[in-house]
């Protein structure tokens, strides 16, 4: 594998499993750092602000900045500033999200028959007023859309639910389907890490451990894509997926081996 000017890395599964680094994955940062590429982070977790993961990886021996984070709590509050600047939003989503929304104008609203969108995100306290609230938004004219696409988590030992269950029950009563996903595989994300990189996407390497999101993202934006073993995808996987990484890989280590 030559080497790239710049890497897009996921996060969960590709660089750390729950709490722990992925074995090489500290000396493969700091061996391509030290080469001179740009490196980004995109992660379609929301549960915690972008500096959170920027600590983390840090914490667990890859130094990182803030700005090279972007997760889809971040690319979905910038997305909405952007195009619909001061809309009223019913969120089912966490904190962090919340925080993003109201830092950047949105406003959050509690009675659905306000809302100009529903945002649908991870939500660990997702109910049937919740789904409820959803439904008329929705019926009485808001969007619906949603930060990712993700159907489970990877975690040490194995995988916990994900966004997708709340989309799919949304979609289930509502009869109709997310209208937009601004997080992986969506090419807003994409624009939004090679703006940080401030490189073509030819120039860049998707490496990630999700052929729907990850490999996707990265081949439809131009982008060479490794695919690692280490989280969601496992070897025989790749017989049954429309798309297909440029490189299979163990693990993030062998990038550099």
């Amino acid at each position: 594998m030559r080497r790239f000017s710049g890497y897009v890395f996921d996060l969960d599964g590709t660089l750390y499993l729950s709490d722990q680094a992925i074995p090489g994955a500290a000396e493969t940062l700091a061996t391509l750092r030290s080469e001179g590429a740009g490196v980004v982070f995109l992660s379609n977790k929301p549960l915690e602000p972008a500096s959170a993961y920027a600590a983390k990886l840090t914490r667990l021996g890859m130094p990182t900045r803030n700005e090279e984070v972007l997760n889809s709590s971040m690319i979905m509050a910038r997305y909405l500033e952007r195009t619909a600047p001061g809309t009223k939003v019913y969120l089912i989503g966490e904190e962090p999200l919340a925080n993003e929304l109201t830092q950047r104008g949105i406003g959050l609203v509690e009675d659905p028959l306000a809302a100009e969108y529903v945002v649908v995100s991870w939500d660990r306290q997702f109910t049937y007023r919740k789904l409820d609230d959803a439904l008329q938004a929705i019926r009485h004219g808001a969007r619906f859309i949603a930060t990712h696409p993700d159907r489970t988590c990877p975690v040490t030992g194995g995988e916990v639910a994900d966004v997708a269950g709340m989309i799919g029950a949304i979609e289930g009563v509502t009869g109709q389907k997310v209208e937009l996903i601004t997080g992986k595989p969506s090419p807003i994300t994409v624009s939004e890490g090679l703006r940080v990189l401030g490189l073509p996407a030819d120039a860049c390497i998707m490496v990630g451990d999700r052929l729907e999101t990850d490999m996707r993202m990265g081949r439809e934006a131009g982008m060479a894509t490794a695919l690692v073993l280490t989280g969601i995808t496992r070897r025989e996987d790749l017989s049954r997926s429309p798309v297909q990484p440029d490189f299979v890989l163990d693990s993030v280590a062998d990038l550099i081996r």
